[in-house]
């Protein structure tokens, strides 16, 4: 038997024993005595969670707007910068030196009340995505960095205590509910463990070679600090021995699913994520949960991840009289942990139809905000956006869009430019997106035809950048057919070869009125206004 044989015959019996694992079979298990978790019909087990439906609500959709905005905004270097000040020689550390000081001496602790969101305006926020077409809206609860944007119970390195000595959670959840959204946090603190690991290096190079940076530091050395009476290590987790071959920067993306040797995680730390996802259930009662992981928090070493969602999805149905409308994202999901989940792809989309509902979540910049993305006009295009969109919801999925927020709470003059356009062409276009379905096929064209695998957990978002007016997309909503080109065709003309034996009664240009057209053996052809009604794209609405 080969290699690659060995490979595939050991990861089907992994699938197959996970499936009836129980909690001594886990490397890690969390305790419960904190928190308990909430009993009802789902059990901690894939085979019970499998017994999920997606709510309908979720299906209907198809557009949700993320602020993925924390402390880490406050340097303006981009995404990752709590883990890349610590990189010796990487663009954040060498902005952080220059700017902030040497991490040796000034952390990403000492970011954290530099943090005060001063200008941020929760409810002008979320009507404002609420008017450009979002159904529903997401936070950011915790990122890598492990500092909750919440007044939380189980991490004292919180916006409640330092920085904003605001509960971010709580605002941007009624918020929400006062614009009808559906309420998402996404939480990932749980790769702290192995992330924060460079914090526990030292430069090889310069004037400070082997002094070592904060990562180590205890409650103790605090004293007569501005953090005095904190212990560092709840934010930084770094009071381990380091991964295999940690010093090599891009080692995580391997273990991220903690394998490849990756440090092993404390009861401890596992269960202090436990207790603080478990404290937003209970206390903010979202209505989606999003982690930046391989299935679910910790597996396949701990039962963590189950216990969470058992208890997300019995506590939802507590709330709402026996009615499930939770939603629970996972990456890399195979086929079966599909039934109990919903699957995320991250800056990407499959190209096929995909059975079961799914999310893409992308950003119109980087994840943090970063001033050279602003500076160098890195920012996605509203026709970019809007082609995204409407690509991944001809496939049955829905589109996660992070707009970069600065430190202060509010995004600038470009990304609202962009909004702005893009949600003028969404207010016309919405019916051909918001409440559809897939049509019998998902699209026509070059790129539909064309071979564009995943990478991971998704990012191929570049290979759909050459969309053109060639690529047609499609959706229905009952009996209605909507056709959109992917770009206004030079000439005019349009020819969709797919409608080709359709009936057809009538062709309507949304935003304009009724089209003159024809049916031939090719195809339907249709012909456009003379001038553009946007910079975007046109649908087609076929009855």
């Amino acid at each position: 038997m080969n290699n690659i044989k060995k490979s595939l015959v050991t990861a089907a019996l992994a699938l197959l024993s996970s499936w009836t694992m129980t909690a001594q079979d886990y490397a890690v298990t969390v305790s419960e005595k904190d928190e308990p978790m909430a009993q009802g019909k789902f059990e901690p087990t894939w085979q019970s969670l499998s017994d999920y439906d997606v709510p309908e609500w979720f299906r209907n959709a198809k557009f949700g707007i993320w602020a993925h905005w924390g402390p880490q905004c406050v340097e303006g270097s981009g995404d990752w910068m709590a883990r890349g000040m610590y990189q010796e020689g990487s663009g954040a550390y060498n902005h952080h030196v220059k700017n902030y000081g040497h991490p040796s001496e000034f952390g990403f602790k000492d970011i954290l009340p530099l943090f005060k969101a001063e200008r941020w305006n929760p409810d002008s926020l979320v009507a404002y995505y609420k008017e450009l077409g979002a159904e529903y809206f997401f936070a950011l609860g915790n990122h890598h960095d492990n500092f909750d944007l919440w007044d939380s119970k189980y991490q004292p390195w919180n916006s409640k205590n330092i920085g904003p000595h605001r509960d971010i959670l709580a605002e941007w959840a009624a918020a929400a509910k006062k614009q009808g959204l559906p309420f998402g946090v996404s939480l990932h603190a749980d790769h702290a463990w192995t992330w924060y690991e460079p914090a526990q290096r030292y430069d090889r190079n310069g004037s400070k070679i082997g002094v070592p940076y904060d990562g180590k530091l205890t409650k103790a050395d605090g004293k007569g600090k501005w953090w005095e009476g904190l212990d560092p290590q709840q934010l930084y987790a770094q009071n381990h021995e380091m991964s295999q071959g940690s010093w090599a920067d891009g080692m995580i993306h391997r273990q991220w699913a903690w394998g490849n040797g990756a440090s092993m995680p404390s009861k401890e730390f596992v269960t202090n994520f436990y207790n603080r996802t478990l404290d937003v259930i209970n206390r903010y009662n979202p209505d989606l949960l999003y982690f930046d992981v391989t299935a679910m928090p910790f597996y396949p070493i701990s039962d963590c991840g189950l216990k969470i969602a058992t208890h997300f999805y019995n506590h939802n149905m507590a709330k709402n009289k026996g009615k499930l409308t939770a939603v629970m994202f996972g990456k890399i999901l195979t086929e079966e942990q599909r039934k109990a989940l919903v699957w995320d792809v991250e800056r990407g989309a499959p190209n096929e139809i995909v059975d079961d509902s799914w999310q893409s979540c992308s950003c119109i910049g980087g994840w943090h905000y970063n001033t050279g993305t602003y500076e160098k006009n890195r920012y996605k295009k509203a026709s970019t956006i809007a082609r995204l969109l409407v690509d991944i919801v001809s496939k049955n999925g829905n589109l996660l869009l992070s707009v970069p927020l600065r430190a202060d709470g509010t995004f600038d003059e470009k990304e609202k430019a962009i909004l702005d356009e893009f949600g003028a062409w969404m207010k016309v276009n919405r019916q051909a997106i918001i409440g559809t379905r897939p049509w019998k096929v998902f699209g026509e064209g070059p790129m539909a035809e064309k071979r564009i695998n995943l990478n991971a957990q998704g990012f191929n978002e570049g290979a759909y950048n050459n969309l053109s007016a060639e690529d047609i997309r499609f959706t229905k909503k009952g009996s209605t057919v909507y056709a959109m080109p992917m770009g206004w065709p030079t000439d005019g003309k349009v020819l969709i070869r797919s409608m080709a034996g359709e009936k057809v009664k009538r062709v309507t240009l949304l935003g304009h009125g009724k089209l003159p057209f024809t049916r031939t053996s090719e195809g339907l052809r249709v012909t456009l206004p003379e001038k553009p009604l946007n910079n975007i794209l046109p649908v087609l609405e076929i009855k």
